[in-house]
Order: C-alpha cells, then structure tokens, then sequence
C-alpha cells in the first residue's frame, strides 16, 4: 500500500492493521487504537463504513453497545482502570480523526493521568445560550419520538 492509498483509503475498511484487532463479531469488530491515549485504548467499529449512528441498522447498534459493554469489562480487568472514557466523535469539528466511518473509543483512564483531555480553565465557551438550544432540540425529538 502506498501512502497515497493510506490517505485516501479508510483504515477501518482497509484493516490495514490486523495485528490490532483484538475480537470480530457480526457486524462490528474491536480493535486497539494505533495511537492510543493510554495503554488500552480500544475501539469498536462497525464492518459497514457508515458515518453517523443514525446509519446504522439495529443490529449494528445492538452490537456495538455489546461489543462496548465488553471493552469496559475487559479494560477493567486487564488493566484495573480507575475509571473509562467512552465516546464517539462524528466529524472533523468534532474531533473524528477518521472521518465518515463511525467508531467508539474505550479509553482507560487512573487517577492522576493527564494525558487526555487537557481542562485549562473553569469556563465553557458556548456559541449557544443553553436555552436557546433546548428550544432548538426539542421539537426534534418530538417528532422523532413519534
């Protein structure tokens, strides 16, 4: 594989990394992050190249909160975790380093790291008023509740 074919090609379609994969499933399979914030830190990732939660069919999102739920269990007791950091980011503004094809870390986290998220301050800078964005989200939910 040329590094043309890495930067264009998903690296979760092409599964470059094999070695990585630590368990496959029906529809999704784990693997560890190739460039880990902790020792541990897996993913689950869909085999469809999907990029959003809303794409996938429910199997796929039966699977993956399993698979999830494993990752936990496992990083638990492999590593004795103080605590886990589980999250999806869907979009590059959202921090997605891979974009368009969905994944969930599990990231293992001790008291006393600070190696992940960085807090600099007791601020949250919002582009929103907070009631402003209910007022936005809530007719939304409504319908799709329906």
């Amino acid at each position: 594989m040329t590094s043309a074919d890495r930067t264009t090609g998903c690296i979760f379609c092409l599964k470059e990394e094999k070695a990585l994969i630590v368990h496959e499933g029906l529809t999704s399979y784990v693997i560890l992050n190739l460039y880990p914030y902790n020792n541990g830190h897996l993913m689950v990732v869909p085999y469809r190249h999907v990029g959003s939660l809303a794409a996938l069919t429910p199997e796929e999102l039966q699977e993956i909160g399993v698979l999830t739920q494993r990752c936990e269990a496992a990083i638990a007791e492999a590593y004795d975790a103080h605590g886990m950091n589980i999250g999806i980011n869907l979009g590059k503004p959202a921090g997605a380093g891979v974009l368009d094809h969905l994944h969930v870390h599990v990231v293992p986290r001790w008291n006393g790291d600070t190696n992940f998220i960085t807090v600099i301050g007791e601020m949250r800078v919002l582009p929103e008023e907070l009631g402003a964005s209910a007022a936005r989200l809530r007719p939304i939910f409504e319908r799709l509740s329906r």
